[in-house]
């Protein structure tokens, strides 16, 4: 259930509080009836997106295997319990008795204050049945056994039974609050924050009681766990909460910030998890205790704390990567892959990764005692094109990634036997490690490929190998996360080749180095697994893949490997099943974009009837990507016009570009995740119309509907992406000179005779969005389209042009007003943009539309002139790539403006001309005055 009402939240957290610490030795504590929440600054009560967390097996895609469950009947699984809950308290005794309150008190120790504890092996199950499951079992705390045959010690029996009831208050207890969470808000579980997590205390204070005393003192590892995975539960989608936490050296204040508090508490965190790490020695409590610190890493602001935070949990969680338990294992690969995905790239972990590779993995005192010189760090897969690759490589670190190296050996190398304790019951006779530590491994290794390609691509080519290795195992599951990670390092090499790259060129993986690796893939089991349809998951992500090649790098592939590519994807685009056509109708969506193929006629052609194709899907998700694919191929369009050879657009079939045109004015009435897309395609289709199309009578109904579907997209209360780019589609209209924007008297063409309704209609939409619309973005790039076209007549008549130019004005008068301070960010652009129309408009300017010019000045001549003088001085940038963004550009503008309305040749008496070109002296006098310049004003009122 979800809880609406949380008046009696706060009585129900403190008896949650109260029953948590029941029973716990040591401890003696008096709590309030009621917890009060925490005053919390506003901030977007949207709900937080969810972080990409580190996939766990439990959630990981089994591609069309069914979930199987193991059913134990009760009396084994109290059986079992108890067993565990025994066995655990008497490991942890001496430690909560001794050690961890030792340990509260110091800085988190080093390994070797660890040399006597051992970790015990947890062999005797297999590991599917302990892998990642929950601490807190439906109701399990319920189950009491009422028989005292258990306690048959008459000293001891009562004192044993009394401390296992307590203990099953506590988790009761825990399980109560898990579902509390569960069924709340996040944002007012947030305000009880300080009541459960702990916070750094002040000098001489005692630790207030938090989920972390639990974790530390309790001597019940199932208690333990308990409280660990309530900690998780609060931790996981925080990221928003936390992001305002700051660390700041100015402890000379009246009060402590909001901010401070909350790095405060994560530091907090970050100290007594790593405590709670090296004192646990139950395998099933140090899971969790390692899944709670990769939730926390995740979520927390490392780029607006102090450092040594990261290298701290780096440091403590090494020697777990080679434990016995395959659990502890798995989750250590989860912490580093949280680690190298959390705001990445951070200079702090980039220096961790460059550690020397036995750096804290062997030592005679460690956690780990087993652990023996990381051989791994020597092994290394090769292969032939390794020793290819070695000349051609980028310039790079030289000292090699640890972690990559311990990621692809525990990919592809056998295990060793130290590491096979409790993995001998589900191996099942496999020599590689299991399963799901494998994974996590390739995931480990596309984070890295996401956040820090410079690192990886040193081992592009080895890296190849272990894609070319996983995808030709039988496994779905590795196959499909070799799949991703060939992904990561496709979009890693688009990123350094693209224009506003920062990478230097010396340092960038050389294009042909790029065509090996890619040769090796479409040479290997890529083609395989595009055409495994037993296997759609596998299917759709190797699509994923195709679509990450570089442009540069497929056309300098054989031939016969390019055609392999496009056969693939256009006979893929008929899969029945959706996820396959969906990544299929985006990767073809890239392909019509590399400059190699956007000018063959057939390919476009091809491409085009496939997505129109993929429009009429049932599926949502589909039309989406079909949408996006259209628009991309219709920018394609507009490239080639662009281009001196006009022979593409003689070639291409006027037929399908009608059948473009109806599909995307249908998609213009689809939801809004098709619809951005399809008004995106419209305008780019109706600018790319040539005089031949227009003039065939067959095109006049398609185009007033198409005009129409845009107008009314416009208007509609849609997402604001819909409506910016409807409005972006609006000035490619007009930017087509062969379309009717002019009115009737100002063309010969007998199609064009009369007016054309629906200019005075877009003028209307774009007039009304400029000075309404609620976001700002959508109103600067409908101050862009007013100001696209370039001649008087196609604004219409004198009261068309007046309304424009005084909804301007409003607009930049009303620049200001808005009620979400999002919005304020956006304010000099919009002013910037809507100063370039009203200038634009001044330069096209009739005799006609003076009177009203200088009416709206009288009125508002100074604050326009300010804004003006302002869009000349400062540096801002409205959003039209096109636009003068140089104060030099900007000031002839207003100079061509000043010379076109003196060339006019006004009416006998009328002052309105003069009283503009006064106007646009005083500004650019002004503006010379104020920035120096010698270059003096152009005599221009003698004329």
């Amino acid at each position: 259930m979800k809880l609406t009402q949380t008046e009696e939240l706060g009585a129900l957290l403190a008896v949650l509080k109260k029953s948590m610490f029941h029973g716990l030795p040591g401890l003696n504590i008096e709590l309030p009836t009621v917890l009060y929440p925490t005053l919390l600054p506003q901030y977007d009560g949207r709900p937080p997106v969810k972080p990409q967390q580190p996939e766990s097996s439990t959630s990981r895609p089994t591609l069309n295997k069914k979930k199987k469950s193991k059913v134990k009947s009760k009396k084994i699984q109290q059986e079992e319990e108890e067993e565990e809950e025994s066995s655990g308290e008497r490991e942890v005794a001496p430690v909560a008795a001794s050690g961890r309150e030792h340990l509260r008190e110091g800085n988190t120790p080093s390994s070797s204050t660890l040399g006597g504890q051992s970790l015990p092996v947890e062999g005797d199950g297999a590991v599917g049945k302990d892998l990642f499951s929950p601490p807190i079992r439906s109701a399990s705390w319920k189950r009491v056994s009422s028989s005292e045959s258990d306690y048959s010690d008459a000293e001891g029996g009562m004192q044993s039974k009394m401390r296992s009831y307590q203990a099953k208050v506590r988790q009761g207890a825990l399980a109560c609050f898990l579902s509390t969470i569960k069924s709340i808000e996040k944002k007012v579980l947030y305000g009880y924050w300080s009541a459960f997590v702990p916070d750094t205390p002040e000098l001489g204070s005692p630790q207030s009681v938090s989920l972390m005393t639990l974790t530390l003192k309790d001597p019940s590892p199932k208690t333990r766990a308990c409280a660990l995975q309530v900690l998780s539960a609060i931790l996981e989608g925080s990221k928003q909460f936390l992001s305002v936490a700051e660390d700041t050296s100015d402890h000379r204040r009246a009060f402590t910030p909001f901010s401070v508090m909350i790095a405060s508490s994560i530091r907090e965190l970050h100290r007594c998890l790593l405590l709670a790490l090296v004192a646990e020695s139950s395998s099933q409590t140090l899971t969790q205790i390692i899944k709670c610190l990769a939730n926390l890493v995740s979520n927390s602001p490392y780029n607006r704390l102090k450092l040594s935070l990261l290298t701290k949990v780096w440091n403590q969680i090494k020697p777990y990567i080679r434990h016995k338990d395959v659990n502890v294992r798995v989750s250590s690969f989860t912490l580093l892959g949280a680690i190298v995905s959390t705001h990445a790239p951070l200079p702090e972990v980039q220096l961790l990764l460059q550690q020397p590779c036995s750096s804290g993995l062997s030592s005679s005192n460690s956690v780990t005692p087993h652990l023996s010189t990381p051989d791994w760090c020597k092994k290394a897969p090769s292969g032939p094109f390794l020793e290819e690759a070695s000349i051609s490589s980028p310039k790079g670190s030289s000292e090699p990634c640890w972690l990559i190296r311990l990621c692809i050996s525990t990919v592809v190398l056998p295990k060793e036997d130290s590491c096979s304790g409790s993995d001998a019951g589900s191996a099942g006779g496999s020599t590689y490690e299991p399963s799901p530590m494998r994974l996590e491994a390739l995931q480990v290794l596309a984070h890295l490929a996401r956040g820090y390609f410079s690192m990886a691509q040193v081992y592009l080519m080895e890296l190849g190998e272990v894609i070319c290795k996983c995808m030709g195992e039988a496994d779905p599951s590795i196959q499909l996360h070799g799949a991703k990670l060939l992904e990561e390092l496709g979009t890693g090499l688009i990123q350094q080749y693209k224009p506003d790259s920062t990478v230097p060129s010396d340092q960038r993986v050389p294009v042909t180095l790029v065509v090996m690796f890619w040769t090796m893939m479409l040479n290997g089991p890529l083609p395989r697994a595009l055409q495994n349809s037993e296997h759609p998951t596998l299917q759709a992500s190797a699509c994923d893949a195709l679509s990450s090649i570089l442009p540069e790098a497929f056309s300098s592939l054989p031939s016969d490997r390019q055609i392999l590519c496009l056969t693939m994807l256009l006979g893929l685009n008929d899969s029945k099943n959706r996820l396959v056509k969906a990544a299929t109708s985006r990767a073809l969506g890239v392909y019509v974009l590399f400059p190699c193929l956007r000018q063959d006629v057939i390919f476009v052609a091809d491409t085009a009837n496939a997505i129109l194709m993929s429009l009429q899907d049932k599926s949502l998700n589909v039309r989406a990507k079909a949408a996006w694919s259209l628009g991309n191929l219709t920018d394609t369009l507009i490239v080639n016009m662009e281009t001196p050879d006009p022979s593409f657009q003689e070639e291409f079939s006027g037929l399908l570009l009608l059948k473009m045109l109806r599909s995307a004015i249908e998609a213009s009435r689809d939801k809004d995740k098709v619809k951005s897309n399809a008004v995106r395609a419209l305008g780019n289709l109706l600018h790319f119309l040539q005089p031949s199309h227009i003039e065939k009578p067959r095109f006049a109904e398609i185009i007033e509907e198409s005009i129409q579907a845009l107008i009314s997209t416009v208007l509609i209360e849609a997402a604001m992406k819909v409506r910016w780019n409807a409005c972006y589609a609006m000035g490619n209209v007009f930017k087509n000179p062969a379309l009717p924007l002019a009115f009737a008297g100002f063309s010969a063409s007998g199609f064009f005779l009369g007016t054309a309704p629906w200019t005075s209609q877009a003028y209307n939409a774009l007039t009304l969005v400029v000075t309404s619309c609620k976001n700002f973005k959508v109103r600067i790039r409908s101050a862009t389209a007013l100001s696209i076209p370039s001649k008087r007549e196609h604004y219409g008549s004198v009261d068309q042009y007046a309304q424009i130019w005084n909804a301007l004005v409003t607009a930049l008068q009303k620049s200001e007003d808005t009620t979400d301070f999002l919005e304020f960010k956006y304010c000099a652009s919009l002013r910037t943009q809507i100063c370039q129309a009203l200038i634009h408009l001044l330069s096209l300017a009739s005799a006609s539309d003076l009177p009203c010019i200088r009416e709206t000045l009288e009125l508002n001549g100074d604050m326009v002139q300010s804004f003006i003088l302002q869009f000349l001085k400062s540096g801002a940038e409205g959003e039209d790539p096109g636009a003068p963004h140089s104060s030099h550009e900007r000031g002839q503008l207003v100079r061509r403006a000043l010379e076109h309305v003196s060339s006019i040749q006004a009416l006998t008496g009328d002052t309105a001309r003069r009283a503009i070109m006064g106007f646009l002296e005083d500004i650019l006098a002004i503006y010379f005055d104020s920035s120096g310049s010698q270059v003096a004003i152009p005599e221009l009122t003698s004329r």
